[in-house]
């Protein structure tokens, strides 16, 4: 098979390498994971014109090849490696012009791999808005690899980067000349020599990486740790002085080249984003601020989401009509429009409110809004045993709790790692949001407020503070069990606020939405197929004998044809595989005031919470075949066969809120907190008290107000 050229994209964070990497790829890229750990890896495709298209790799950011974190592990892990998955045969550096002087070290330290390396200036606009000068021909001489001038933003000498790219794929780029900013004292370079006949391939340069890094690189065996251990002591080798020296030999080299060839910005270049951080990072505004914008998030998601929503729910009732219309009775249409139709039409109905999420959080990060987030509340994070970066966590936490407890990674801390993990999945994600959408028009009426405010918005950003609070308090908890030596501290680039870039915000609402359809689509098509079958089929004789005896039961309590249809209707579902399964657990959650077809729900919502909704629209379109209700208003009629009153009434209704505000629903959280973690103790743990929280708190909520 013909080799894949692979082009690594490299750069400090806050660089805007993703913006680049958008650029060069479009929507031609996919996300994965890294081989044996959940750090994201961005992989797109640049076309060729000839040949396949190369392959681009959007590396996590990091600062140097000395990392505090485990996405930075994951660059070492790979450069220092030939022979693994992910070496790629080029380098493309991405450095934010105006901060060049912060963002050359990785520069330097790449150019020693020996890989041909094409440094892309970014920010070239902002550059010109400073009046920074930058002669780019004596700085490409200087630093001895090509330097294209480009903005990510507005794709400005794109064009450029791209045939530097291509050059280099039709091998019109030879391997970068040795660096001048470097050199190894003769006891480092005897080990390092050592260190690289380990690996096949291995330079000089990437030996030293591997006799530094022996302690976590996966690639070395025990019996190579122990060996390089011993190299290391023999020449005196001490990893922190070692990659003190390197670092200032570096920044004492390449500084004076940076100063020469690039002129400082004028003095009122940041004047914007200081003016703006004086009210934004403020003690008392800037957490007004922030409170402010989360409840135009929440209204948004809640208020303005219901015409898009209103649209996809006419198209289904009009596809499940129309299946009913084409296709003879039985059992065929049944499970489109009772099992397929129901059950995707139950979670699509909110892809305008999940796109809603996306996009309102991806524009906070495109202006740099949410880096002053975990910078304004790290001292208040502290205090809950939290850092500042766990803000990021947890806000994140409101898409979806999978790569909000990834994006811990950027935590050096164990202590405060390890707590953010347990409580970020209190925060509603987006999955809970079909759940809260359909429950709190039980509880809250669709009331202004203020004349611009709708009561059940303000409700439906009550349950996120109210997550909020549970994490906080869990946290605290946590602070007082958990001990560790390790000090606190938050290191953090605030970068320029600048305009969002449309295309990145585009292609991240499209990709997260794109996923959230995708692996919810998949479970609840397959959750609905089986439901349909458990609650359409029963015990021989079973589901028969229930009808005969609703008959007999409708007939002597003088019931219409409507109200006979729903009880024989819902005696038949009761007799089911499906009822059975309820009525197996009715005992249990009965003193919550859930019934049995809840019961269905809530265990099939352990796979992922959003399935709730689907779930529920598969129980009651087969319960009821002839209503095209959504499964709103279709809940909304639903009433007690003994009583006569509504099951979802304020008590239950509140008491289901809660239970789905703190119960650990996701089975795919629990996994990723396992692998994070590296066992099972603690996403036990954290399973454990997050389902006791949510069952003491719908009991108590149901008992008190029935």
């Amino acid at each position: 098979m013909a080799h894949t050229y692979t082009v690594a994209l490299l750069g400090n964070p806050n660089c805007g390498k993703s913006s680049l990497f958008n650029q060069l790829t479009g929507l031609r890229q996919k996300v994965g994971n890294f081989p044996g750990v959940t750090v994201d890896k961005k992989v797109g495709s640049l076309p060729r014109g000839e040949g396949p298209p190369i392959k681009v790799i959007d590396f996590p950011g990091t600062y140097s090849f000395y990392p505090t974190s485990i996405d930075e592990r994951i660059v070492v892990q790979a450069l220092a490696n030939p022979q693994d998955d992910n070496y790629p045969d080029a380098i493309i550096y991405v450095a934010d012009v105006t901060k060049i002087d912060k963002h050359l070290l990785l520069l330097t330290q790449i150019r020693d791999l020996g890989l041909p390396v094409v440094l892309a200036l970014n920010m070239m606009d902002v550059a010109e808005e400073q009046g920074l000068q930058v002669d780019v021909a004596g700085l490409s001489g200087a630093l001895g690899v090509p330097v294209a001038p480009v903005s990510g933003r507005t794709g400005a000498g794109l064009e450029h980067l791209k045939a530097a790219i291509r050059a280099m794929a039709n091998g019109e780029a030879g391997q970068a000349a040795a660096s001048p900013f470097y050199r190894m004292p003769e006891p480092h370079l005897n080990l390092a020599r050592a260190a690289a006949e380990i690996v096949p391939g291995a330079n000089t340069y990437q030996g030293l990486l591997i006799a530094h890094h022996r302690e976590w690189l996966p690639f070395l065996s025990g019996a190579q740790q122990q060996l390089l251990g011993s190299l290391a002591e023999e020449a005196g080798f001490v990893p922190l002085r070692a990659q003190v020296e390197e670092t200032m030999q570096r920044f004492d080299r390449f500084v004076p080249l940076v100063k020469k060839h690039i002129s400082e910005p004028k003095a009122a270049d940041s004047a914007l984003t200081s003016r703006l951080d004086q009210v934004l990072t403020h003690r008392f505004w800037g957490p007004v601020v922030f409170f402010g914008l989360m409840l135009l998030v929440f209204q948004a998601i809640f208020a303005w989401a219901s015409y898009p929503m209103d649209l996809i729910d006419a198209g289904f009732g009009m596809a499940g009509e129309w299946v009913r219309a084409t296709l003879p009775s039985g059992w065929v249409a049944d499970l489109i429009t009772d099992g397929l139709l129901a059950g995707l039409g139950g979670i699509l109905i909110f892809i305008p409110q999940i796109a809603i999420l996306f996009f309102l959080i991806a524009l906070l990060e495109e202006v740099g809004y949410m880096a002053r987030a975990a910078y304004m509340f790290d001292q208040l994070m502290q205090s809950f045993g939290l850092n500042g970066r766990s803000i990021v966590a947890l806000v994140s936490g409101g898409a979806c709790a999978i790569p909000a407890v990834m994006s811990t990674r950027t935590i050096g801390n164990w202590k405060e790692r390890l707590i953010t993990i347990l409580v970020t999945p209190f925060i509603s994600c987006s999955a809970r949001i079909p759940v809260y959408t359909v429950l709190i028009g039980f509880v809250v009426p669709p009331q202004q407020v203020l004349g611009i405010f709708n009561l059940q918005g303000l409700a439906f950003m009550g349950l996120y503070l109210l997550g909020i609070i549970a994490a906080l308090g869990a946290a605290w908890v946590f602070k007082q069990i958990l001990q560790t030596r390790e000090h606190s501290f938050l290191m953090l680039e605030l970068p320029e606020y600048r305009a969002p870039v449309m295309r990145n915000v585009g292609i991240t609402v499209w990709e997260k939405v794109r996923a959230f359809v995708w692996e919810a689509g998949r479970i609840i098509l397959a959750i609905s197929i089986v439901l349909w079958l458990l609650a359409s089929y029963g015990m021989p004789g079973k589901m028969q004998q229930a009808e005969v005896a609703a008959v007999v039961e409708a007939e002597t309590s003088g019931l219409s044809e409507k109200d006979a249809n729903d009880l024989i209707a819902a005696r038949r579902i009761e007799a089911s595989f499906a009822g059975q399964l309820g009525k197996s657990i009715e005992p249990v959650i009965a003193p919550l005031g859930f019934d049995w077809k809840m019961g269905i729900a809530i265990i099939t919502s352990f796979a992922a919470r959003e399935v709730f909704v689907g779930t529920m629209a598969t129980i009651y379109s087969i319960g009821s075949a002839d209503d095209e209700f959504s499964v709103r208003e279709r809940m909304a009629q639903e009433r007690d066969p003994v009583t006569g009153r509504p099951v979802y009434d304020l008590p239950t209704s509140l008491a289901l809120l809660l239970f789905y505000v703190f119960a650990m629903q996701c089975m795919s959280t629990v996994a990723v907190v396992k692998r994070e973690t590296k066992s099972w103790k603690w996403p036990l743990i954290q399973f454990t008290f997050m389902t006791a929280l949510a069952y003491l708190s719908a009991l108590g909520a149901y008992q008190l107000l029935s």
